[in-house]
């Protein structure tokens, strides 16, 4: 599986969230894992949790940080 596979399936979990407990979650990135050893579960709850955007870093605001001068 391939990264964009990763952000897939955290994208489909948050968006259905009700539906998944927490230990089919970890029990899935133990899965994943083992599918691909670069996986990150760490960067890939934070995601899920929305503590960070799909690449691991911020996340993108949606207007401008700064007033231009």
């Amino acid at each position: 599986m391939s990264k964009r596979h990763f952000i897939e399936l955290a994208d489909m979990i948050r968006e259905n969230r009700e539906h998944f407990n927490q230990e089919a979650i970890d029990a899935l990135a133990k899965w994943l894992k083992g599918q691909n050893p670069a996986f990150m579960p760490g960067r890939w709850f934070d995601y899920i949790d929305g503590k960070c955007g799909p690449n691991g870093g911020a996340i993108k605001s949606k207007g401008r940080d700064y007033i231009a001068a």
